[in-house]
């Protein structure tokens, strides 16, 4: 009995260990409450960073997509002309690589013989994977203030499924943050 339990605790570990982590950060002015507006519309998104790939047009629309459904869950409404509340999307997509540093008691070649023989630990790339920063701020439209920003941050999957999955579970875990 105590090792099918182990073994439901080692599965369900292994099962959130491979899960995404993303971490979400926020800052509301002191008197923003969501519940005071009514509308909101988009600014046109700036998008950056040596991972960004040439047709990051989609990603950008699924990131509106979510956050427009999320906003109008809590009650808002999406217009084009004179909305209350302007929301502005900043996204950074970066190139990183995972190095591992060789070890000499391990990875070094065996002696046969040579003189002035020398060995040298180095850094050797193990994966290249892209990170992901999404920007959010809310600016009251009439006094053209920022009334709550926040960030969303993670490592991005390859595939275009679980990247749809990833945004949808960021943007909700994000916009869970602002006050209503």
């Amino acid at each position: 009995m105590k090792i099918r339990i182990l073994s439901y605790l080692l599965l369900l570990l292994l099962a959130t260990g491979c899960s995404p982590k993303i971490t979400v950060t926020s800052e509301p002015s002191p008197d923003f409450h969501l519940a005071g507006y009514q509308t909101f519309a988009f600014y046109d998104v700036e998008a950056s960073g040596s991972g960004l790939s040439d047709n990051y047009k989609p990603k950008i629309d699924l990131l509106k997509e979510e956050i427009a459904r999320q906003l109008q869950a809590r009650g808002l409404r999406q217009v084009s002309e004179s909305p209350d509340l302007l929301v502005n999307i900043g996204v950074v997509v970066e190139e990183e690589v995972q190095t591992r540093q060789t070890d000499f008691r391990t990875d070094a070649p065996i002696y046969i013989g040579q003189r002035h023989y020398t060995w040298e630990s180095k850094e050797v790339p193990v994966r290249h994977y892209k990170t992901g920063a999404v920007s959010v701020d809310f600016i009251n439209n009439s006094r053209n203030e920022l009334v709550w920003q926040g960030t969303a941050e993670g490592i991005l999957p390859d595939n275009g499924r679980k990247l749809r999955e990833q945004v949808q579970q960021g943007i909700k875990e994000l916009v869970s943050h602002v006050p209503q």
